[in-house]
């Protein structure tokens, strides 16, 4: 998903929720770490689940938890974490990944690929439902997928997800209103044609950008989120804006039914271990204050610890390299080597996170430990300002990072990185927080001149949701509007490339010549954390992507 990741507090970098594009921006709960589409959520392994072991396994119930006002519930519109996670839960597509990260059957049961892999027939399961009870049909799919690709719709991501789709560039340019590519070959069968075949095009189709919408319920009205008709195992039942949305058991859906009534969703905020302990909500991230105290067995608390693998995210503050200064490589460069990383995982955040010197997380598919990154080097970093073209401070143009935020003091790592420029380079920068679905909006109209408070959370394992989608010079995640001709080619030739080493080393490549530009400052990565979960909630996983899961979840008596 788009995802960016907006750290809503420096304390709870554990877990994963939601603010960072498709691919993914974010801002929520669970272990509040995500958005960049992931702002504050956000493995090496796939996934950990809490013991489901013993009797007593109990239908219905609430699971409540902490979360933030979605900046949209329209699925063609998601790109973070914190819409992502409710939207996934209350719509559906034709295939989704499962907390393994396999692709697997949803409302398409089947499909097959033909004509060198670019041809993909889906087959529809039998009596497939939207949550109001009416039929869902292949020309459901048909339009849903032309509206998402629709300029009027305004997805920023119908591009990044559909534009393999043969056609699908006509229609969000405006020159057609059908996609050419995708055909209705009877009620139960679509088809589905990309340009050429390329190893991650069913992955995208996990994206809720390819999700299926009722044409009636959008045409209700514009404010058809409002109630929306979804496929997924959970239907809307309330939103009060800032104070709770509840979602409901979907009875209508096609699967295993969810085992819980309904999940509560606190969206008032507060301090989470206080509302945890407070019986408020059933699960939170751990903040760095509260770590010994709950590791301490004598501590009650210490029996609902859990482990959290690291989830598939790296934050990061972006330049955009159009703007002054950062049209200057060895500006961008002379930042990068002026920041301690490694200072600021272990004294700002305990070594709870790792300082990120590339860009695709570790243990995720193309990772290589022979990228290598701008290591913080202050002797270079000065001398590289001295031979930019913005040396002289007084001509300088003023810089300015935008954070998402709602007032109150940045993250203490924005601060200790203004503190590093400042001391070692003389560079000063203006911080201004702006809400989040402003700060999203701003970022993907490309006016941001540097962002941060913010990361990347993958919506499929696979390098080309990092590298391709942020750093090809067309692609509409590269918001820094970064150029390199050379990494443009490696992308386009690794598109097509169906040998997986060969697919990798030509990612490689490109990451590394990307780290030589320096459009990025990487920050960190996530390590495995901890998380806090009622022990009457069974069944819960932490997944280091966004996928659907809480219809597996039940309450235990």
């Amino acid at each position: 998903m788009l995802k960016n990741i907006y750290l809503k507090s420096i304390l709870l970098i554990l877990l994963l929720v939601s603010l960072v594009t498709a691919c993914s921006d974010s801002s929520s709960d669970e272990l509040m770490t995500s958005n960049q589409e992931v702002a504050d959520d956000k493995g090496i392994a796939p996934s950990l689940q809490n013991d489901q072991a013993g009797s007593g396994q109990s239908e219905g119930g609430t699971l409540k938890r902490l979360w933030g006002d979605p900046p949209t519930l329209d699925p063609h519109l998601v790109t973070d974490t914190t819409s992502a996670g409710l939207v996934v839960e209350m719509f559906s597509g034709l295939v989704s990944l499962n907390s393994e990260l396999e692709i697997v059957p949803d409302l398409a049961e089947s499909w097959d690929v033909g004509e060198g892999g670019t041809q993909y027939t889906f087959n529809l399961r039998d009596d497939i439902k939207f949550s109001d009870g009416s039929n869902v049909t292949a020309r459901d799919f048909i339009y849903s997928f032309n509206r998402a690709a629709n300029p009027d719709t305004e997805s920023p991501v119908a591009e990044l997800y559909l534009g393999d789709i043969v056609g699908a560039q006509d229609v969000i340019d405006g020159n057609a209103t059908e996609i050419s590519g995708i055909k209705l070959i009877d009620d139960k069968t679509i088809q589905i044609n990309i340009d050429s075949p390329k190893a991650y095009f069913l992955a995208k189709l996990t994206y809720p950008t390819a999700y299926v919408l009722k044409e009636s319920n959008v045409n209700s009205g514009e404010n058809w989120t409002d109630n929306p008709v979804g496929t997924g195992p959970f239907a809307l039942e309330r939103y009060d804006l800032g104070q709770i949305l509840i979602l409901k058991r979907n009875d209508n859906y096609w699967g295993d039914l969810a085992k819980l009534d309904r999940v509560e969703f606190n969206l008032a905020g507060g301090v989470p271990m206080a509302m945890y302990e407070n019986g408020e909500i059933d699960i939170t991230g751990v903040g760095l204050a509260d770590l010994e105290r709950v590791q301490n067995p004598s501590d009650p608390l210490n029996n609902d610890l859990v482990m959290v693998p690291p989830s598939f995210t790296i934050n990061y503050i972006g330049f955009n390299v159009t703007m002054p200064p950062f049209d200057d490589p060895k500006f961008r460069m002379a930042l990068n080597y002026a920041v301690d990383k490694q200072l600021i995982a272990s004294s700002v955040y305990s070594d709870l996170v790792k300082p990120a010197y590339g860009i695709l997380p570790p243990n995720f598919p193309g990772f290589s430990s022979d990228v290598r990154g701008l290591e913080y080097d202050a002797d270079k970093a000065v001398k590289l300002l001295e031979e930019s073209k913005y040396a002289d401070p007084n001509t300088r143009p003023p810089i300015v990072v935008t954070i998402p935020g709602t007032g109150g003091s940045p993250s203490l790592d924005m601060e200790v990185v203004a503190d590093m420029w400042d001391r070692i380079l003389g560079v000063q920068i203006e911080i201004q927080q702006v809400e989040w679905a402003t700060y999203l909006q701003d970022l993907h109209r490309e006016r941001l001149q540097v962002w941060g408070g913010s990361g990347w959370q993958a919506d499929y394992p696979d390098p080309q949701d990092f590298i391709d989608i942020l750093f090809h010079s067309e692609s509409k995640g590269n918001h820094g509007l970064y150029k390199n001709n050379e990494v443009d080619l490696l992308l386009e030739q690794a598109r097509t490339d169906q040998d997986p080493l060969s697919r990798f080393s030509k990612y490689n490549k490109a990451e590394q010549l990307i780290i030589d530009d320096a459009p990025w400052l990487p920050m960190w990565f996530d390590q495995e954390g901890m998380a806090l979960i009622n022990s009457r909630v069974k069944g819960f996983e932490f997944t280091p992507l966004i996928v659907p899961k809480l219809k597996n979840v039940y309450i235990q008596n």
